[in-house]
């Protein structure tokens, strides 16, 4: 039996869980940071948390990792991403950097059409190569749990493929992964003229198949003015939850469309995007003890006011950050980044974006059970960085600090 002991951490950021293993309110700036902390991990899990001059005996041939200087951090969340592309969309940066809307652009076949067709066009073999590539530079970021969607398929055997995919990345990538299918993520162009046929096809034969298979945890739908409306978006994620799928949902990305309210109501696990929430769709999402999932990069990269998350978290709703991380509105794997555009653009204080990359996160994925806090139990995903307090990850933006990453109580970056 295999044990390691991370000793003597500057901060052991334990996070810690509260009653409903998530954090609202002014509970995210409660880090329970223990200066001069150690880990003990017995196999996969944490057994020992608590201060250096009081770690209890060890058994022989434990290996023991000094960190003197540095932080330890959960494993990192990225609850919100769709890593499973083929292609770029570099020509549609610059279009919009000469004033084009993403609207626009979608609506001459750009956008999610786009990566549609090559996604089609791509095998199976070539999708988990490009996406095993992303994951690769988000586990050295150190992020250990992500959350990927599909919906650049968008026909019954290409959302399929997709989600086998994610699966098989699964079972072979150091990173734990959380599928969701997004088979409503656009009309796809063969079914232009004919919504309603698409909507028979996600809900009476694609989403039968991803249940039956398991091959998705979440539901997701792009509910947004020009996508799918409110009572389209809501047909997909009952017929999801018959079959016993947890509900996620763009929401209120570029319009007050009610989306929130339809998350709280049908009491979806996470809303995500929310730039154009209402105090309405606040009071449903808090109602409902849903997550707000805040996309920085997103409003970032496509230069769109940000999401109120001030209002969102005096208003006491439980925020996680994520990236977004997609070909067309947020072209980057690095969650730590997001981290600092929420200090800077949405106020958000560090201690808060600690907690939104990591226990609110996994609280967006139904995982905060067993990850995102350092505490005996848990899964042993952690991050040591080399910095000497958490509040410079924010503050020395742009680099990765990372010194080690241990997921599942194995070192998988920087052994």
């Amino acid at each position: 039996m295999t044990t390691l002991l991370i000793n003597n951490a500057a901060q052991l950021v334990r996070v810690s869980c509260c009653r409903d293993r998530r954090k609202c309110g002014s509970e995210m700036l409660d880090l329970a940071i223990l200066e001069n902390g150690s880990v003990l991990i017995r196999e996969a899990n944490i057994e020992w948390v608590g201060g250096a001059a009081h770690v209890p005996p060890l058994p022989p041939q434990t290996q023991v990792m000094e960190a003197a200087g540095k932080i330890v951090l959960p494993g990192l969340v990225d609850n919100h991403t769709h890593l499973t592309f083929a292609g770029t969309r570099e020509d549609e940066f610059e279009l919009r950097l000469r004033g084009t809307s993403y609207q626009a652009i979608a609506a001459r076949g750009g956008g999610i059409h786009a990566t549609v067709r090559r996604v089609r066009e791509a095998s199976k073999e070539q999708l988990k190569g490009l996406a095993q590539r992303r994951l690769d530079r988000m586990l050295a970021l150190g992020i250990t749990t992500i959350e990927v969607k599909s919906g650049y398929g968008l026909s019954y055997d290409d959302e399929i493929k997709c989600l086998e995919v994610i699966a098989e990345l699964n079972q072979e990538h150091p990173c734990d992964l959380a599928a969701t299918f997004l088979g409503a993520h656009e009309i796809p162009a063969e079914f232009r003229h004919n919504r309603q046929g698409y909507l028979d096809l996600v809900v009476e034969q694609m989403l039968p198949e991803v249940a039956e298979r398991g091959l998705a945890q979440f539901c997701d739908v792009f509910c947004e003015e020009g996508v799918f409306s409110i009572a389209e978006s809501e047909r997909v994620l009952t017929s999801a939850a018959d079959h016993e799928m947890k509900l996620k949902i763009h929401a209120d990305e570029f319009s007050p469309l009610g989306g929130a309210e339809l998350a709280g109501r049908l009491h979806a696990t996470s809303a995500d995007h929310l730039l154009q929430i209402t105090d309405k769709g606040i009071d449903a999402l808090l109602e409902a003890g849903t997550i707000a999932t805040l996309l920085p990069g997103t409003a970032f990269f496509l230069g769109l006011p940000y999401a109120p998350a001030r209002r969102l978290i005096d208003r006491g709703l439980p925020v996680a950050l994520a990236t977004d991380c997609n070909p067309g509105s947020c072209m980057t794997e690095n969650l730590p980044l997001m981290g600092t555009i929420a200090c800077t653009q949405m106020k958000m204080m560090p201690a808060e974006v600690v907690t939104a990359l990591t226990l609110n996160a996994a609280a967006a994925l139904a995982r905060s059970h067993r990850i995102g806090s350092i505490e005996a139990g848990k899964q042993a995903d952690l991050v040591i960085f080399d910095v000497p307090s958490y509040k410079l990850l924010p503050y020395h933006f742009g680099c990765n600090h990372v010194w080690k990453v241990i997921k599942s109580g194995q070192v998988v970056v920087g052994a």
